[in-house]
């Protein structure tokens, strides 16, 4: 109709300083482009030049993680519809060159045509805060190993005197006798120099570690209250939590199901055969971290839960190798993943065992003997420490089989 209202899409190519804006109608005609300061009030101007020329479609921003942060915050809180926009193609680019207003305007085009969009991780919640200190967390694990590497490696060519001091030390022992350590002499002295070097990595490494223990009890505190029972998974533990939440973000709704999920993760399966070759491989795109994270949950699983355990040997005696196992067992835990993290269920409860085994005045290694593992797996499952509902079935059943019968009459 003649009246209707000119309907907008707006595209955004971001920069440090400035942030470059173009206007275009749903039919991709080119209306308007200006740039703004990358600030406050630049944010709010922005707001008034996208939606002054009629309803606003929705909103391409490049960088939504990086530059473009801020802006997505504040697009979303009035309301608009914030799209990311992907690396532009490099084809494209090449024929029809490159400035800050072309590629506004094909951020704008992107978002017209549906190609090379997602919805960008919301910034505004506890998964923004899990994301920030898990990048402090990184930085002082990478600094402490550069200090502990330190350390080992100038003792490799010190004096004698300092050597002989610490030789056959391991790291727990030398960290600790270097920081309490009191060299004494003139830094002319090169077995003073270095022994007060010493010092002072060491008194680093342990600054370090403090930082990395403080992180992970604030990442736990976290963990407990956005997400409680994501922890109750086995092999699940704080660093993989957080990192797939982080992988997430604040707004879950966009991963729409689980296989969406498993290609973020990297776990999606994709065909990879050839000639007589049947076969499939795992997906080499998604987030890296996240895709390291679910190989820690399945190297942690072979080596401690019995129901992946009982899985290998099935699929091992079928032919598959241990890369084809780990392959399909990647892809199970991304979607018990993804289903714990949309529709979170908590764990068994285990609270009963120990209470129970001690009044019927059985030992950890009668019980161990019975099951045939070791008294510290017992253990750990008691105390909650591990995890193996199986095995936590079967010791429930055995110990209510010990419980004497008694007399009614």
């Amino acid at each position: 109709m003649a009246n209707d209202p000119l309907k907008v899409i707006a595209g955004v190519d971001t920069h440090a300083d400035t942030h470059h804006v173009a206007i275009i109608s749903e039919h991709g005609k080119h209306i308007a482009d200006q740039e703004f300061l990358a600030v406050g009030s630049g944010y709010r101007k922005i707001c008034d030049f996208i939606t002054q020329f009629g309803p606003v479609i929705g909103v391409g921003v490049e960088g939504t993680g990086s530059y473009g942060a801020e802006l997505g915050r504040v697009l979303a809180n009035e309301g608009l519809t914030v799209q990311e926009i992907n690396r532009p193609n490099r084809q494209a680019r090449r024929l029809r060159g490159k400035s800050d207003p072309l590629d506004a305007y094909q951020a704008a085009e992107s978002v017209l045509a549906g190609r090379g969009t997602s919805t960008p991780k919301g910034k505004n919640g506890p998964v923004e805060c899990l994301r920030v200190l898990r990048a402090a967390r990184v930085s002082a694990m990478k600094a402490r190993t550069i200090a502990v590497n330190q350390i080992k490696g100038i003792l490799v060519s010190a004096p004698e005197p300092v050597r002989s001091k610490y030789r056959g030390m391991s790291t727990t022992q030398l960290v600790p006798a270097l920081e309490h350590s009191r060299p004494a002499g003139t830094l002319t002295d090169p077995e003073y120099a270095t022994a007060m070097v010493l010092k002072n990595l060491a008194t680093r490494y342990r600054s370090l570690d403090r930082e990395i223990t403080q992180a992970d009890d604030q990442l736990a505190e976290i963990l407990a209250l956005h997400a409680p029972m994501l922890c109750d998974l086995p092999g699940v533990g704080t660093e993989v939590a957080s990192q797939l939440l982080v992988t997430m973000g604040d707004n879950p709704e966009r991963i729409g199901n689980e296989a969406q999920f498993a290609a973020l993760t990297g776990t999606a399966p994709i065909p990879a055969s050839s000639g007589k070759t049947t076969r499939h491989r795992l997906s080499h795109g998604g987030d890296r971290a996240a895709k390291a994270a679910i190989h820690h949950v399945v190297v942690s699983r072979m080596a401690s839960d019995q129901r992946t355990k009982d899985y290998i040997a099935r699929r091992t005696e079928e032919g598959k190798t241990k890369k084809e196992i780990m392959r399909c067992l990647k892809r199970y835990v991304s979607r018990e993943i993804y289903n714990q993290l949309t529709n979170p269920r908590p764990a068994p409860v285990i609270t009963d065992l120990r209470p129970t085994r001690q009044q019927l005045g059985i030992t950890l290694q009668t019980a161990s003997g019975h099951f045939g593992t070791w008294p510290g797996t017992l253990s750990r499952i008691e105390r909650g420490l591990s995890r193996d509902d199986a095995l936590a079935h079967e010791y429930r059943t055995w110990l209510a089989e010990q419980n004497p019968v008694k007399d009614m009459s």
